[in-house]
């Protein structure tokens, strides 16, 4: 019997060869050397510290391995890529081409060819190429990355170390992962991927490139089976506007966000701990339409918001210029928004100044509560702490540091500037935030803190505050 189940699966084996799918893909599959200029080294810069009793020495080393010639010199990358359209659009990873002076495809058949960058998004790491040819080239088609499934066979292709055309196969192990960036969605998938796949495309079974192979996860360099492809349903829409416009264009909300925590949720008198939690609202398309600090959005666009990462991939996922819908929980209710979406990269990286008129110096005195030590602004603190006179609340002058404000990341120099979501600029009023609070049975209190402009909320237990 067990022979019997050997031979059985050893004869499907080879029934479901990869070959036949290999061999029809494989012609738009194509290898990218890029050259780049490097300035030459004029010490042993990266060696040694500047300074040190050895810099004579390795400089004399570098200097005799030079040949005494500092020019710059031609650096080359190896990478991966593959062909869209039969007149020359290419895709690869961003961080394959950057940089580069010189960009040449090579082809399946062995023809070379240059390429000029369309356009690239460092956001997802990609990158669209067009090469010129008076033949039409093979080339592949996108599928529907969000239809695969953890356990689908998948075949990674590309250039690995630079040993030219390879195939590796694998299976899906897992979707949705986060990396680091905003934008991510990767497949994560143990086909051999290796240095130089990069830019290559993870082929279903049907020849569909359903990922864009950017990263692997490895203590030495090599592939360990934990590689990342970039899913094909973000990489169409950055390869559908860098071939429209040669740059990206996301929508953009224009607010200031976290998660909504456990804790934060009690504190809210929410049911569950989804949405993300507006800390601040500049100048914007947010703005306009009304959304307020406090507010969480538990809806965008029709789709309901899970957290803070949803949101950002749904908004910049949407037209420049849409009019959206934006369901908002505002003291217990909710409230519908139109918002006009503005264009992501337009946006201003500094936070507006606020036109406020400064409040006229507090007494100076200081209060022990929720493990802080709070005293009202006035201007030898402000001064103290670099604030402008826009700013507003009471400042952190001390944080015990057993207290659960510690752990929650508060220090001294941090602003409070919310209570209860109602602003506090005296510590009577973060007295009556937090009898308020005890009152409706909370057994938290959300404040708002600001540190260096950077607004977020923080939710403390009301054990620690004092009676």
């Amino acid at each position: 019997m067990v022979l019997l189940l050997v031979w059985s699966l050893a004869a499907s084996a080879q029934q479901t060869s990869l070959a036949p799918l290999a061999e029809q893909i494989s012609p738009s599959v194509v290898n990218i050397t890029t050259s780049t200029t490097v300035a030459g080294r004029t010490g042993p810069q990266g060696i040694v510290p500047e300074g040190s009793p050895f810099e004579d020495f390795f400089r004399e080393f570098q200097d005799r391995n030079n040949d005494g010639n500092r020019a710059p010199r031609r650096s080359s990358a190896l990478g991966s890529g593959f062909v869209i359209s039969e007149d020359g659009f290419v895709v690869t990873n961003n961080h394959v081409i950057d940089g580069a002076d010189e960009i040449t495809i090579e082809f399946f058949s062995g023809e070379e060819l240059p390429a000029e960058v369309v356009g690239t998004d460092p956001n997802t790491d990609i990158a669209l190429l067009k090469v010129e040819t008076d033949e039409p080239l093979p080339f592949v088609s996108f599928g529907d990355s969000d239809v695969a499934r953890v356990g689908d066979w998948v075949i990674a292709m590309g250039n690995p170390l630079g040993q030219g055309f390879s195939v590796s196969a694998g299976i899906v192990s897992a979707r949705n992962r986060a990396l680091s960036g905003t934008y991510d969605d990767y497949i994560q998938t143990d086909a051999a991927i290796n240095r130089g796949n990069s830019g290559g495309p993870l082929f279903n079974m049907n020849g569909e490139v359903i990922g864009v192979n950017t990263a692997i996860l490895s203590p030495n360099g090599g592939s360990i089976g934990i590689g990342f492809s970039m899913a094909s349903n973000v990489v169409t829409r950055v390869v559908d506007q860098l071939r429209e416009f040669g740059e990206t264009r996301r929508g953009w909300l224009g607010v200031r966000i976290q998660d909504v925590t456990e804790d934060v949720a009690e504190a809210m008198g929410l049911e569950k701990a989804a949405g993300a939690l507006v800390t601040d609202v500049p100048d914007g398309p947010s703005k306009d339409a009304g959304i307020e600090a406090g507010d969480v959005i538990v809806s965008f666009a029709g789709t309901e918001v899970e957290d803070t990462r949803s949101l950002v991939r749904q908004v910049g996922n949407s037209p420049v210029g849409e009019s959206v819908r934006v369901v908002v929980m505002r003291d217990g209710q909710t409230q519908t928004l139109k918002v006009v979406l503005g264009r992501r990269e337009d946006a201003e990286s500094d936070d507006p100044e606020v036109s406020e008129e400064e409040l006229e110096d507090s007494a100076a005195q200081s209060k022990d509560m929720l493990g802080l030590t709070i005293s009202p602004l006035n201007s030898d603190l402000r001064e103290e702490l670099e604030l402008d006179s826009s700013v507003q609340g009471l400042a952190v002058t001390a944080v015990d540091e057993v207290s659960e404000a510690f752990e929650k990341g508060l220090r001294i120099g941090d602003v409070i500037t919310e209570a209860g979501q109602q602003k506090v600029t005296t510590i009577a009023q973060l007295e009556e935030r937090v009898q308020a609070a005890r009152d409706a049975g909370r057994k938290s209190i959300l404040l708002l803190v600001r540190r260096a402009g950077d607004p977020r909320f923080v939710a403390l237990s009301l054990e620690e505050a004092e009676e």
